[in-house]
């Protein structure tokens, strides 16, 4: 275990170190590859790959706080990155190293008033989970009920601006942001929305108080959904750095196979999350936004928990129906109605040059797979993120068409994050039946 958190002006030289080291070790790899072949290249970018993924992930897991969420944010979408790279963010997904209890109870005492063993009846010392801003205990009440308690790390709430100021200038230093966009520079207004949308959702989940309203929201939401279950909040143990909430046991998504779980019973687990994610998105236009597979566990009946609510999108309904409109219309075939679909969503440059259909037919025949036949979906065989990274080079030529659409950064990142757990659960889902009636709603409740 640490003792906490980083002080600002280590956080500062650390990631400037990481940057630094990073940006060093491609420009090398890069020098040493004009006098490689193709395949001794190839060798040293995955080498480079493995070794910069681990300072990565070390770097921002002591960091935690801001630049450890967005390096989560960026394991979510682990399919479209290298491999070696992918594998080292991932481990950011599964547990950050936990801080000092020392630290944790100090924390407490100063929100609630009292120290652990005063608040609770029993309150485990070793952490049940530790995340990038807080970590969690597992606890009884007086009153018998079984909870876990969140506490946030002491002064990353005043460490936002700072983290997200430096990781920007990191990903322009190390020149990621022009890799991630195919070697086309990113305009520094649309990169300031993106972050500006990224520190918004940040400064929402820092703020507890917040977290357990999104709690009840999403328990009136799915109170009549049999099959997904969501934790309640215990109020009187509960502040804007503390949460507690009752503890609703569940099959993490990596324990599936050991405990035997059948493809029927799958088969069900992925129907309840494509509906619950149509529901949130299309009806409700609330969106649990942080698909780490950490946030789910599931239970033999096909029950589905959701955890951690910090991190919520609310929906203006325009873009919900502009969302509806551009799988309507790409099913359709209908290209000039995608083309104004994706002006609405922000995702069209309205500048830039047009684009013909050809293009969005390929990316629609890909990213609109499941939404293409009323059969079964398999997504354990679904090579979706493979064709994506395909048609990437000849959607280089087109960028100047497109720009970065901070509205739907987190819709699109709920999406990509649920495509993967659904891999992972292996299940087999009739989309195109499920979410027809989510987008009848959707479309309807547009604004005139």
């Amino acid at each position: 275990m640490n003792e906490g958190p980083v002080t600002k002006g280590r956080r500062f030289f650390k990631l400037a170190g990481m940057t630094a080291q990073v940006a060093g070790s491609y420009a090398k790899t890069r020098i040493k590859g004009l006098f490689q072949s193709e395949e001794d290249a190839e060798r040293e970018r995955n080498a480079a790959h493995e070794l910069n993924g681990g300072r990565i992930a070390r770097t921002l897991g002591e960091l935690k706080g801001a630049v450890m969420k967005v390096g989560q944010m960026a394991s979510i979408a682990s399919d479209l990155l290298p491999k070696e790279l992918a594998e080292a963010l991932r481990s950011l997904q599964r547990q950050a190293p936990p801080v000092d209890f020392a630290v944790i109870a100090r924390q407490i005492e100063s929100e609630l008033g009292a120290a652990p063993e005063v608040l609770f009846k029993r309150f485990e010392v070793e952490p049940f989970a530790a995340a990038s801003i807080g970590q969690v205990h597992r606890a009884t009440t007086d009153d018998g009920r079984e909870v876990v308690v969140k506490v946030q790390y002491p002064g990353v709430d005043g460490a936002v601006d700072s983290d997200l100021a430096q990781l920007k200038f990191a990903l322009k230093a190390g020149g990621f942001v022009k890799r991630a966009t195919g070697l086309v520079d990113v305009k520094q207004q649309s990169l300031d929305e993106v972050f500006a949308e990224i520190r918004a959702r940040l400064v929402e989940e820092l703020d507890y108080c917040n977290e357990a309203d999104n709690v009840r929201r999403f328990g009136e939401i799915h109170r009549g959904d049999a099959h997904i279950i969501v934790p309640e909040v215990v109020g009187e143990r509960s502040s804007q750095r503390v949460l507690t909430l009752t503890f609703e046991p569940g099959d993490r998504i990596d324990e599936l196979d050991a405990r035997g779980y059948p493809q029927e019973v799958r088969d069900r687990i992925g129907d309840n999350l494509f509906r619950a994610l149509a529901a949130q998105l299309f009806e409700h236009r609330i969106l649990h936004a942080d698909p780490n597979p950490g946030n789910l566990a599931f239970r033999p009946n096909g029950e589905i928990v959701l955890y951690d609510f910090g991190c919520v999108k609310q929906v203006r309904p325009e873009i919900a129906a502009a969302y509806a409109k551009t799988i309507r219309r790409g099913i359709a075939e209908d290209w000039d109605g995608v083309d104004e679909a994706l002006r609405e969503l922000g995702v069209r440059n309205p500048e830039g040059p047009p684009v013909e259909p050809a293009f969005y037919k390929q990316w629609r025949d890909t990213l609109a797979l499941p939404f293409l036949t009323g059969e079964p979906f398999d997504y354990a065989r679904a090579t979706l993120h493979e064709d994506v990274i395909r048609l990437i080079p000849a959607a280089i030529k087109r960028m100047a068409s497109f720009q970065p659409p901070r509205e739907i950064i987190f819709i699109d990142r709920a999406i990509a994050g649920h495509y993967g757990n659904l891999r992972r659960v292996r299940a087999r889902s009739r989309v195109l039946d499920m979410v027809q009636p989510y987008l009848d709603v959707a479309l309807a409740n547009a604004p005139e």
